[in-house]
C-alpha cells in the first residue's frame, strides 16, 4: 500500500473527518466533511463553491484535515489546490447522486480540491508514529 492509499484508508474508516480552515477575520474554523477520493496519485475533496469555506480555502489555502479512530488520530495539513478540471465533479457527484440532485436543482457548483506541500502525520495521543510528505 503506497503512503497517499494510508492516507485515504484512515479517512475511509474514519467516514467523518474534520477540515480547518482559516476565515475572513483570520481564525480558526472546522467542519465536519465525509467525501474524498482517490485518483491517481492524489485525495480529492469538495465543497460547495457557494460556502463559506471555499471562500476562506481560495484566499487563505492552508488547511488542516484531522480523522479519529481511537485511539489514533492522523493529520493532513498542506496548501489548498482548487481543480477545475470537470470530470472531478461529475466523479464526485456518482458517488454522492443525492447530493448531485440537490445540486442540480440549485445551480450550486461543487468545488474540487487536493493538498500540494502536504504532510500526513498517524499519531496516537502521545507521538507521532508515522509520517509523510506529498
Amino acid at each position: 500500500m503506497s503512503d497517499i492509499e494510508k492516507v485515504d484508508k484512515f479517512l475511509t474508516d474514519a467516514e467523518v473527518f474534520y477540515l480547518a480552515s482559516v476565515t475572513e477575520e483570520n481564525k480558526p474554523k472546522c467542519r465536519p466533511l465525509g467525501f474524498h477520493m482517490l485518483e491517481g496519485d492524489k485525495i480529492y475533496f469538495g465543497v460547495g463553491t457557494f460556502k463559506e469555506v471555499y471562500a476562506q480555502i481560495t484566499a487563505n489555502p492552508y488547511v488542516e484535515i484531522v480523522a479519529t479512530q481511537s485511539p489514533k488520530f492522523i493529520r493532513y495539513y498542506g496548501k489548498v489546490v482548487v481543480d477545475e478540471d470537470e470530470s472531478l465533479a461529475d466523479k464526485a457527484f456518482e458517488k454522492m447522486p443525492d447530493l448531485k440532485k440537490i445540486y442540480d436543482e440549485n445551480g450550486w457548483k461543487m468545488g474540487i480540491f487536493h493538498l500540494e506541500e502536504a504532510t500526513a502525520e498517524f499519531r496516537n495521543m502521545m507521538a507521532i508514529e508515522e509520517t509523510y510528505t506529498f
